[in-house]
C-alpha cells in the first residue's frame, strides 16, 4: 500500500489559542515517541488570525487508521477539538505519478 498523506486545517476559537498549541504539542511529542509507522507529523501557524493547520503523512493505510483510532487521539483528540471554532477541512495528498 501506498503512503498517506493529508493537510488538516484548523480556525480555533478566539482565547483559546494557547491552550490549543499547548494541547497540541503535547499529541506531537507522544506521537513522534510511540508510533514508528508515521512518517511526518508537524503542526503549523498559518498567517491569518486563529487558523493552524497539521500535516500528517503515513506509511500506508494501516498505519493512518493505526493512528486515528490511537489511544494518544483518544486522549488528546477531544481537548484539541473542543479548542475549534468550526469543524477542521482535511486535504489528501497524492504524490506525482513519474511518467
Amino acid at each position: 500500500m501506498s503512503k498517506v498523506t493529508f493537510v488538516s486545517r484548523m480556525t480555533v476559537k478566539e482565547g483559546r489559542e494557547a491552550e490549543f498549541v499547548e494541547r497540541c504539542n503535547r499529541l506531537h511529542a507522544a506521537v513522534k515517541q510511540s508510533e514508528p509507522e508515521t512518517l511526518y507529523y508537524e503542526f503549523f501557524k498559518l498567517r491569518e488570525p486563529q487558523r493552524y493547520c497539521v500535516i500528517e503523512s503515513f506509511a500506508n493505510a494501516a498505519a493512518e487508521e493505526a493512528h486515528m483510532s490511537s489511544p494518544l487521539l483518544v486522549e488528546h483528540g477531544p481537548g484539541i477539538v473542543d479548542c475549534l471554532a468550526e469543524p477542521y477541512v482535511r486535504e489528501y495528498l497524492d504524490p506525482f505519478e513519474v511518467p
